[in-house]
């Protein structure tokens, strides 16, 4: 079955076919959906080699004419990643990502003074952007702008409320990878200090594993209440480690925390890890000694540019029904906190 044969029953051109057939924006909704049925009712079938090799072609020319995606986010100031050693990282990734595959990236201000959605898009437009890496928001409650809500959009996390195409760190695997670590270790009585704004921001998953795993593994008895907090300070968690007396502590939080919390086990004279073990979970553990998972940033941005390529190709524009989310585990760090391996 050929796009010739489909043209003349639709009564356009075979171009036109072409466009429909990969869900171009180009058209109009109603062209589109005509030629499908039409498509449907005549039996027709892609090649998939074909369509790989059109594909390529089509990328080709569009590399040529604007090898370039632009990079946004919901923060208040135009480089969120110039001051964030983790967003940093992500860009880097990002940036390597993209130029091994022939492309470069352009930064853009959302929220710049005097800038409005609708000149952004024109920007865009007027420079055959399709496709838009997003660093998502420092709130949780932000929507993607609908002035912007043709492009193919791929953003990083679990920030921006509306549905979009993701690179997430795998939280579920991470907590329960942790967990089966300090229990590995000889570790029964594990327990859980966790930052509200972490937690919100996983969409919960950090609590559900540790409750779900303390169930399964420990005995719903033995769970130890969670402790969460807004800010690492010390009289809840000494009073809480007092009462509790967890042998493990996993903590997770901002790495800019984690001197703080350093600090705060010193003055308490809790020596690790002799008296306690702990394990953290955060975006960074270099420059200290904690034990824990941390996480793989350079991966993070190069999976989103991967994922915004593949949608490119697909002809995937606007908010997906279906979102795809591509999930990066964690990289373990040997520290200091955690007692050796059993022999």
């Amino acid at each position: 079955m050929s796009t010739r044969r489909i043209a003349a029953q639709a009564g356009v051109s075979p171009s036109t076919v072409s466009l429909a057939l990969r869900n171009s924006p180009k058209i109009p909704a109603a062209t589109k959906q005509r030629i499908l049925k039409i498509a449907k009712r005549l039996g027709y079938r892609p090649d998939g080699k074909l369509t790989e090799l059109m594909s390529h072609l089509r990328l080709k020319r569009t590399r040529a004419r604007e090898a370039c995606f632009g990079v946004v986010s919901l923060y208040p100031d135009a480089r969120p990643w110039a001051h964030s050693l983790h967003l940093t990282r992500i860009y880097d990734g990002m940036v390597a990502r993209a130029e091994a595959l022939g492309y470069r990236l352009e930064p853009f201000w959302i929220r710049e003074p005097g800038m409005t959605l609708r000149r952004l898009r024109s920007i865009l437009d007027a420079r055959g952007i399709e496709g838009l890496l997003c660093f998502g928001s420092p709130g949780l409650d932000d929507e993607w702008p609908a002035e912007l809500d043709h492009y193919a959009i791929v953003s990083q996390g679990l920030s921006i409320k509306t549905p979009l195409h993701c690179v997430v760190s795998h939280v579920y695997n991470d907590m329960w990878r942790a967990l089966d670590k300090v229990y590995a270790l000889g570790y029964r009585r594990p327990g859980l200090v966790i930052g509200r704004y972490e937690e919100e921001r996983s969409a919960h998953a950090y609590l559900s594993v540790y409750l779900g795993w303390s169930h399964l593994v420990l005995g719903s008895p033995a769970a130890i209440p969670v402790l969460q907090l807004d800010r690492v300070e010390e009289q809840p968690i000494a009073a809480w480690f007092a009462q509790h007396r967890p042998d493990v502590l996993l903590f997770v939080h901002h790495y800019d925390a984690l001197p703080s919390f350093e600090a705060i086990l010193k003055r308490q004279r809790l020596r690790l890890p002799q008296d306690v073990g702990v394990a953290v979970i955060s975006q960074n553990l270099a420059g200290t000694d904690f034990s824990g998972l941390q996480e793989n940033q350079h991966l993070i941005g190069g999976w989103a540019v991967e994922l915004l390529v593949s949608r490119i190709m697909n002809r995937d524009f606007g908010i997906p029904t279906n979102p795809r989310i591509e999930m990066v585990e964690r990289q373990w760090i040997d520290g200091k906190t955690l007692r050796a391996q059993p022999k």
